[in-house]
């Protein structure tokens, strides 16, 4: 299992939008950087978890956490003429942007800021906090994890053991998906430790 930090900015998309459409479940479409498409289309995979960082915003932090269940498909947003995420030289049959599907696990409440990020020492060397790190999907490795998930009094042992089941049959929503067919749907259970 690997894991990750995926960017959004929250006036487009926030943990709440998620843990509101369908399955509680998304297409990460939309990016546009060949660095963080390589690692949508090589490296994430299903089970993966994922912090839900909230980017250009004040506060700026993590928001939640969700789980791979779709590994790398043709972001269709892509080939959609309507849609801001557009790319007139795409091709279908030979596809540049992908995406994968992620379904919310559990929202960190309150969030964890960006300073406070900084604060710890086991992140000192953290993609997200690197100047000048603009990449909207990173790795994160296991240590910072850790660190991170303990800050938001989140036991890690549950965590690890909420996996959903990969989605095999049914398409994946985008994040571009109409907003009247949304509905809420119950978080995995997730135990919060003791602060």
């Amino acid at each position: 299992m690997k894991y990750w930090l995926f960017k959004t900015e929250p006036g487009s998309y926030s943990f709440v939008d998620l843990t509101s459409e369908r399955e509680q479940t998304t297409g990460w479409d939309g990016v546009r950087n060949f660095q963080a498409r390589n690692f949508l289309r090589d490296d994430v995979k299903i089970g993966d978890l994922v912090f839900f960082y909230h980017s250009n915003a004040e506060p700026a932090g993590i928001a939640g956490i969700a789980r791979v269940v779709e590994e790398a498909h043709p972001d269709p947003t892509a080939f959609d003429p309507s849609d801001k995420h557009f790319d007139p030289k795409s091709d279908r049959a030979s596809p540049t942007w992908f995406q994968v599907s992620i379904r919310a696990v559990v929202p960190i409440d309150p969030m964890l800021e960006l300073p406070r990020l900084r604060a710890i020492p086991e992140l000192s060397g953290m993609e997200l906090l690197r100047k000048g790190s603009r990449l909207s999907v990173q790795p994160v490795r296991k240590s910072e994890w850790d660190a991170i998930v303990r800050l938001a009094g989140i036991d890690p042992n549950a965590l690890e053991r909420a996996t959903p089941a990969a989605r095999t049959q049914t398409p994946a929503r985008s994040v571009a998906a109409d907003s009247e067919s949304k509905r809420a749907n119950s978080s995995e259970q997730v135990v919060k430790s003791k602060k």
